[in-house]
């Protein structure tokens, strides 16, 4: 028997936190300055940068009951690829579909960028809007008043 990859044992981690909902069981695997891209055109889509961005949208996810099944990791010196069922589980409409997740470690062995791609985004964009709405110009706004 081969020893697991030590970053493939971190994803593991990582998603059995995920099952949870365990946010610190999630941090303890990401650097505080990752960057993590979330595909589409809605509400919970872009890039989010460091892990308080990160740890907020999980926290929304939760909302939806979005559940992961892993069912691929393969990993080599830099990164792990996972693929697995992405299902949400509340709401209105569904999610069920295929994900495949790009995990870069940083030589600390820390994940410091995600890219998320998905077997079905329209799926996805449709759900999001369905069940979250962005806040009130004012607030959405409020950063880009420092631009003027």
């Amino acid at each position: 028997m081969t020893e697991q990859d030590p970053k493939i044992a971190a994803i593991s981690v990582f998603f059995d936190a995920y099952a949870r909902y365990d946010l610190d069981g999630m941090r303890a695997i990401l650097t505080e300055d990752i960057t993590w891209t979330i595909p589409g055109h809605h509400a919970l889509s872009g890039t989010k940068r460091g892990i308080d961005e990160v740890v907020a949208f999980f926290n929304q996810l939760s909302k939806a009951g979005m559940k992961a099944e892993t069912f691929f990791l393969e990993a080599n010196d830099e990164y792990v690829v996972d693929i697995h069922r992405g299902y949400s589980t509340a709401g209105e409409g569904t999610v069920d579909t295929i994900w495949a997740l790009v995990w870069h470690f940083n030589a600390d062995g820390k994940v410091d960028r995600v890219v998320n791609l998905s077997g079905d985004q329209h799926q996805m964009d449709n759900y999001i809007w369905k069940n979250y709405t962005l806040a009130p110009l004012p607030a959405r706004l409020a950063l880009h008043d420092t631009m003027a």
